[in-house]
């Protein structure tokens, strides 16, 4: 009744499922959440609100880890008494619920194998996000503006929470430059692969001619580090404060104070910016958080010794240096030149479509490792 591929797939899923139940230490697991669940219980939890928010993060994720593995397991098994009950019985539907359950299940297990791989200390954290145009002028603003949507769509499907740090308009349209900050779990083990160029092929809205243009926009992103690493040194006088007025598209990011922050930490010639709040205290606070996020990773690539491990590789925003490119025009396509994953839903892709692109560079990633 079963081809021999089907009986295949389903002998490979079940060695596959229990060599996870070995390397995830689920006994461990369930000994941490009950930790996790003594901790919150304490009367004094509350005390510290950012404390108690990262301990229930930290629950949550590792309550996620067990009970996604134990509903994979169970629909294994739901699909193993399945295929029984069609061989006894000769039920030619339940015969097709397995065929048709098989692959359903594979790609859950993949995308729970993807989550699990997600394992360097700093892809857990939040991401900071940066988007710059390149060559264009208007043509690549209005470009970073397409990403910054691309990107808050995304996050929204991802149900991560996102902040505008920096908002810099363009001229005619777009913006000059944004920074944001992309709150949830892992979310910068999976943005990571977004580090890079972007190309964009159209015929631009912008030329009275029809003419078609090429843009360019450069994608930064670092881990979003907490305050508690010690190990960073920033000396008061390496560093360059200047305040301005912040400005964007509308009352949103624009106030009447010069309550914006832009630090430079002179050794590194490290710049960062920040007007999301409404005093120039705030700022400041989120500006150095943001500094220290992005020494930390400098610190960690002098240590690798391997820039692409941890900022991917670093190039012009132009012509030959891009990581993915987007043709809108005379064709449809996506395509990212890492891993020559491409589709035609241009669409789906500008909706926040993303994770194929992420899946596949991850999985590179994990593979040259």
């Amino acid at each position: 009744m079963f081809e021999a591929e089907v009986k295949q797939e389903m002998r490979e899923l079940g060695d596959r499922l229990e060599q996870l139940r070995g390397s995830l230490d689920l006994d461990l697991k369930l000994e941490q959440i009950e930790n996790f669940e003594i901790k919150m219980s304490d009367p004094d939890f509350w005390n510290d609100n950012e404390s108690a928010q990262k301990v229930i993060s930290e629950a949550n994720a590792v309550k996620e880890v067990v009970q996604q593995f134990q509903q994979l397991f169970d629909s294994y098994e739901d699909l193993q008494m399945m295929m029984e009950l069609a061989q006894e019985e000769q039920d030619t539907d339940a015969a097709q619920e397995v065929i048709d359950g098989v692959p359903a299940l594979t790609e859950r297990l993949e995308k729970y194998e993807l989550q699990l791989l997600l394992s360097e200390p700093y892809d857990k954290t939040n991401a900071i996000l940066e988007l710059h145009p390149g060559a264009g002028g208007t043509e690549s603003q209005d470009w970073a503006e397409m990403l910054l949507r691309m990107y808050r769509r995304w996050a929204e499907d991802k149900q991560f929470k996102v902040e505008v740090l920096n908002y810099l308009p363009g001229d005619e349209a777009g913006v000059k430059s944004v920074t944001l900050l992309i709150k949830g779990y892992n979310a910068y083990g999976y943005l990571k692969a977004e580090k890079g160029v972007h190309r964009l092929v159209r015929i631009s809205p912008f030329d009275s001619s029809g003419r078609r243009h090429t843009s360019f926009v450069s994608c930064d992103v670092v881990p979003e580090i907490d305050d508690e690493i010690g190990d960073i040194e920033i000396r008061t006088e390496d560093l360059k404060i200047d305040t301005y007025r912040a400005s964007g598209a509308g009352g949103q990011h624009i106030n009447t104070t010069d309550s914006a922050v832009r630090i430079t930490h002179l050794p590194t010639n490290v710049v960062v910016t920040c007007q999301s709040e409404r005093s120039q205290i705030q700022n400041r606070e989120r500006a150095m958080k943001m500094l220290r996020s992005k020494l930390y990773e400098r610190k960690i690539e002098e240590q690798k010794q391997e820039l692409a491990a941890i900022r991917g590789e670093q190039s012009d925003i132009a012509w030959g240096s891009q990581i993915r490119s987007y043709v809108f025009h005379p064709y449809s396509m996506v395509k990212d030149h890492r891993t020559q994953v491409e589709t035609g839903n241009v669409d789906a892709v500008m909706d926040g479509d993303l994770d194929t692109f992420i899946d596949a560079y991850l999985r590179k990633m994990i593979i040259r490792e």
